[in-house]
Protein backbone atom coordinates (compact mmCIF):
# COMPACT_ATOMS: atom_id res chain seq x y z
CA UNK A 1 0.00 0.00 0.00
CA UNK A 2 1.44 3.37 -0.99
CA UNK A 3 0.79 5.60 2.03
CA UNK A 4 1.75 8.70 0.03
CA UNK A 5 -1.45 8.42 -1.98
CA UNK A 6 -3.77 8.04 1.00
CA UNK A 7 -2.04 10.71 3.09
CA UNK A 8 -3.94 13.59 1.37
CA UNK A 9 -7.23 11.89 2.31
CA UNK A 10 -6.17 11.45 5.94
CA UNK A 11 -5.02 15.08 6.13
CA UNK A 12 -8.23 16.31 4.48
CA UNK A 13 -10.37 14.29 6.90
CA UNK A 14 -8.51 15.56 9.96
CA UNK A 15 -8.76 19.12 8.59
CA UNK A 16 -12.51 18.90 7.96
CA UNK A 17 -13.25 17.59 11.44
CA UNK A 18 -10.96 20.19 13.00
CA UNK A 19 -12.46 23.12 11.06
CA UNK A 20 -16.15 22.14 11.00
CA UNK A 21 -16.51 20.46 14.37
CA UNK A 22 -13.52 21.51 16.50
CA UNK A 23 -12.56 17.84 16.85
CA UNK A 24 -9.22 16.05 16.44
CA UNK A 25 -9.94 12.70 14.81
CA UNK A 26 -7.44 9.94 15.36
CA UNK A 27 -6.95 7.58 12.46
CA UNK A 28 -6.31 3.92 13.05
CA UNK A 29 -4.48 1.41 10.85
CA UNK A 30 -5.47 1.52 7.17
CA UNK A 31 -6.42 -1.85 5.71
CA UNK A 32 -7.54 -3.43 2.46
CA UNK A 33 -11.36 -3.63 2.43
CA UNK A 34 -12.91 -6.98 1.54
CA UNK A 35 -15.65 -5.91 -0.86
CA UNK A 36 -18.24 -8.37 0.45
CA UNK A 37 -17.74 -7.48 4.14
CA UNK A 38 -20.80 -6.44 6.12
CA UNK A 39 -20.62 -3.18 8.04
CA UNK A 40 -22.42 -1.45 10.86
CA UNK A 41 -22.87 1.96 9.22
CA UNK A 42 -26.23 3.68 8.86
CA UNK A 43 -25.24 6.37 6.35
CA UNK A 44 -22.49 6.79 3.75
CA UNK A 45 -21.55 9.76 1.62
CA UNK A 46 -20.01 8.74 -1.70
CA UNK A 47 -18.02 10.84 -4.18
CA UNK A 48 -17.09 9.40 -7.56
CA UNK A 49 -13.66 10.17 -9.00
CA UNK A 50 -12.91 10.52 -12.71
CA UNK A 51 -10.11 11.85 -14.90
CA UNK A 52 -6.67 10.21 -14.74
CA UNK A 53 -8.11 7.69 -12.29
CA UNK A 54 -11.52 6.18 -11.67
CA UNK A 55 -12.67 5.50 -8.15
CA UNK A 56 -14.53 6.58 -5.03
CA UNK A 57 -14.20 8.33 -1.71
CA UNK A 58 -16.69 7.18 0.92
CA UNK A 59 -17.36 8.43 4.45
CA UNK A 60 -19.50 6.04 6.52
CA UNK A 61 -20.88 6.52 10.02
CA UNK A 62 -23.65 5.57 12.39
CA UNK A 63 -26.90 7.49 12.39
CA UNK A 64 -26.25 8.65 15.95
CA UNK A 65 -22.86 10.11 15.06
CA UNK A 66 -24.22 11.70 11.88
CA UNK A 67 -27.00 13.34 13.94
CA UNK A 68 -24.53 14.56 16.59
CA UNK A 69 -22.22 16.07 13.96
CA UNK A 70 -25.15 17.68 12.15
CA UNK A 71 -26.35 19.17 15.44
CA UNK A 72 -22.94 20.82 15.86
CA UNK A 73 -23.27 22.32 12.37
CA UNK A 74 -26.83 23.60 12.73
CA UNK A 75 -26.45 24.67 16.36
CA UNK A 76 -29.28 22.63 17.82
CA UNK A 77 -30.67 19.14 18.34
CA UNK A 78 -31.28 16.95 15.29
CA UNK A 79 -33.50 13.88 15.03
CA UNK A 80 -32.27 10.77 13.15
CA UNK A 81 -34.70 11.38 10.28
CA UNK A 82 -33.76 15.06 9.82
CA UNK A 83 -32.91 15.85 6.17
CA UNK A 84 -30.06 18.08 7.37
CA UNK A 85 -28.13 14.88 8.16
CA UNK A 86 -28.04 13.91 4.47
CA UNK A 87 -26.81 17.40 3.58
CA UNK A 88 -24.15 17.35 6.31
CA UNK A 89 -22.75 13.93 5.32
CA UNK A 90 -22.72 15.00 1.66
CA UNK A 91 -20.85 18.17 2.54
CA UNK A 92 -18.31 16.31 4.70
CA UNK A 93 -17.40 13.83 1.94
CA UNK A 94 -17.40 16.60 -0.68
CA UNK A 95 -14.92 18.74 1.27
CA UNK A 96 -12.70 15.73 2.05
CA UNK A 97 -12.55 14.69 -1.62
CA UNK A 98 -11.98 18.25 -2.82
CA UNK A 99 -9.20 18.95 -0.33
CA UNK A 100 -7.51 15.58 -0.92
CA UNK A 101 -7.57 16.24 -4.67
CA UNK A 102 -5.27 19.22 -4.02
CA UNK A 103 -2.74 16.81 -2.48
CA UNK A 104 -2.73 14.71 -5.66
CA UNK A 105 -2.10 17.55 -8.11
CA UNK A 106 0.13 15.36 -10.27
CA UNK A 107 -3.08 13.63 -11.40
CA UNK A 108 -5.94 15.27 -13.24
CA UNK A 109 -8.86 14.21 -11.05
CA UNK A 110 -12.49 15.26 -11.23
CA UNK A 111 -15.00 14.71 -8.44
CA UNK A 112 -18.73 14.09 -8.76
CA UNK A 113 -21.54 15.43 -6.66
CA UNK A 114 -22.07 13.44 -3.47
CA UNK A 115 -24.48 10.53 -3.31
CA UNK A 116 -25.89 9.39 0.02
CA UNK A 117 -26.77 5.80 0.92
CA UNK A 118 -28.85 5.29 4.07
CA UNK A 119 -30.04 2.29 6.00
CA UNK A 120 -28.67 -0.14 8.54
CA UNK A 121 -25.97 -2.46 7.21
CA UNK A 122 -26.17 -0.94 3.73
CA UNK A 123 -23.70 -2.13 1.12
CA UNK A 124 -21.53 -0.17 -1.28
CA UNK A 125 -21.20 -1.46 -4.85
CA UNK A 126 -17.41 -1.22 -5.05
CA UNK A 127 -15.66 -1.07 -8.42
CA UNK A 128 -14.21 -4.37 -9.55
CA UNK A 129 -10.41 -4.55 -9.91
CA UNK A 130 -9.86 -1.42 -7.80
CA UNK A 131 -8.49 -2.00 -4.29
CA UNK A 132 -10.38 -0.16 -1.57
CA UNK A 133 -8.38 1.14 1.38
CA UNK A 134 -10.33 1.53 4.62
CA UNK A 135 -9.24 3.99 7.26
CA UNK A 136 -11.10 3.90 10.58
CA UNK A 137 -11.19 7.14 12.58
CA UNK A 138 -12.28 7.80 16.13
CA UNK A 139 -13.46 10.95 17.82
CA UNK A 140 -14.89 11.35 21.33
CA UNK A 141 -18.45 10.99 19.93
CA UNK A 142 -17.79 7.70 18.15
CA UNK A 143 -16.12 6.13 15.14
CA UNK A 144 -16.43 6.76 11.44
CA UNK A 145 -14.83 5.24 8.40
CA UNK A 146 -13.13 6.60 5.28
CA UNK A 147 -12.80 4.33 2.24
CA UNK A 148 -10.76 5.23 -0.84
CA UNK A 149 -10.37 3.44 -4.13
CA UNK A 150 -8.41 5.00 -6.98
CA UNK A 151 -7.61 2.94 -10.05
CA UNK A 152 -3.87 2.93 -10.92
CA UNK A 153 -3.04 5.27 -8.02
CA UNK A 154 -3.75 3.29 -4.86
CA UNK A 155 -2.62 -0.30 -4.95
CA UNK A 156 -3.32 -2.87 -2.30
Amino acid sequence: MNINHIEPFIEATVGVFRELFGLEPEYLNPYLVQKDDRNEWDISGIIGIGGDSKGVVVVSLSGQLAAALTAKLVGGPVQLDDPDIVDAVGEIVNIIAGNAKKGLEQYRLEISLPTIVKGPDHRIAWQQNVPIIGIPFKIPMGRFHLSIGLENIITG
